[in-house]
C-alpha cells in the first residue's frame, strides 16, 4: 500500500484497470509493430531483388543501359504476391484495431459495473459492500503510519416520520441531502459510507476523538442551515452521532460496535 491517503477506493480501482490495459495495450503495440517489420522487410525484400536484377542489367557491359527482359509468369507472380502480402498485412491492422478497441471498451465497462458494485446509487456515497475494504484500508494506513482514526457512527433522528409524512420519495431526497452535507463536512481524505437504510459511517484518517468533534461540528452547522431553508415544512432534521477512535489491535467490528454504542447513547441522552 502507497503512502498516500486512501482519497477513493474506485480511483484505486481505476489506477490498477489503467495499469492493466496499458500493459496490454503495450503488447497490441508489440504485434502492430511486428506488422511494421515485417512491411519494411518485405519492401527490402523486393528493393534488393529489383536493384539486382537492374544492377546485373546495366553493367553487363561496357555501356550502362536498363533494358530489362522478365517473363509473364514472373511479373505475374510477383504482382500476385504482393497483393497477398498487402491483403494479409491489411487484414492484420485492422483486427489488432479492432482488439484494442474491444480490450478498451470492455476494461471499462467492467471498470464501471465494480464502480457501480461499491456505490450507493441513491445517496452516490460508498455503500455497506465496500466497507470492509476501504475500512481494511483506512486501519493498514493508520497501522503502518501511527496515526490516529476515528470511526463516526451517524443515525438519523425519526427518520420514518419522514417517510410517514411526507412519502418515500421525499425520504430518497432527504437521505441524499444528508449525504452530501456529511461528504462536505469532510476531507478528501476521509470517507463515507452509507451504513444502512438511515445510517451512515465517516471514517476520518489522522483523526482522533477529540479532532472529530470538529467534524461533528461541521455536520451540525449544515444541518441547521438545511432547516432553515425549509426543505421540509415544520420539520427538522436531526442526527446522532457516535464516535470511536481506533487503537492498534482494534478490529473493524470492535470499531463499529463502539461507535453504535456512543450513537445511541447520544440518542438516549
Amino acid at each position: 500500500m502507497n503512502s498516500k491517503h486512501p482519497k477513493h477506493l474506485m480511483l484505486d480501482q481505476s489506477e490498477a484497470a489503467l495499469a492493466r490495459v496499458s500493459q496490454q495495450l503495450s503488447g497490441l503495440e508489440k504485434r502492430d509493430w511486428e506488422l511494421w517489420a515485417i512491411i519494411s522487410l518485405a519492401g527490402i525484400l523486393v528493393s534488393t531483388g529489383l536493384f539486382a536484377i537492374l544492377f546485373r542489367a546495366a553493367f553487363s557491359e561496357d555501356t550502362v543501359h536498363f533494358e530489362i527482359t522478365v517473363s509473364r509468369p514472373l511479373v505475374i507472380g510477383l504482382f500476385v504476391l504482393l497483393a497477398l502480402l498487402n491483403t494479409y498485412l491489411v487484414t492484420k491492422r485492422f483486427e489488432v484495431r479492432r482488439l484494442r478497441e474491444q480490450l478498451i471498451s470492455s476494461t471499462l465497462q467492467k471498470q464501471v459495473i465494480e464502480q457501480q458494485s461499491f456505490t450507493d446509487p441513491l445517496t452516490e456515497i460508498y455503500n455497506r459492500r465496500g466497507l470492509d475494504e476501504i475500512a481494511g484500508r483506512f486501519i493498514n494506513q493508520a497501522s503502518r503510519r501511527k496515526a490516529a482514526l476515528s470511526f463516526l457512527m451517524i443515525d438519523t433522528d425519526n427518520f420514518k416520520k419522514i417517510n410517514t409524512r411526507f412519502g418515500h420519495l421525499t425520504g430518497d431526497f432527504v437521505l441524499a441531502e444528508i449525504a452530501g452535507i456529511l461528504k462536505a463536512s469532510i476531507r478528501g481524505s476521509d470517507a463515507v459510507v452509507r451504513y444502512g437504510g438511515d445510517e451512515f459511517l465517516i471514517l476520518l484518517s489522522d483523526s482522533t476523538a477529540a479532532g472529530a468533534q470538529k467534524v461533528i461540528q461541521r455536520i451540525n452547522a449544515r444541518v441547521a442551515d438545511w432547516n432553515e431553508a425549509g426543505n421540509l415544512k415544520d420539520f427538522r432534521i436531526s442526527m446522532s452521532i457516535g464516535v470511536a477512535e481506533w487503537q492498534e489491535g482494534d478490529t473493524l467490528d470492535e470499531m463499529l460496535d463502539g461507535a453504535d454504542r456512543k450513537m445511541y447513547e447520544q440518542k438516549k441522552s
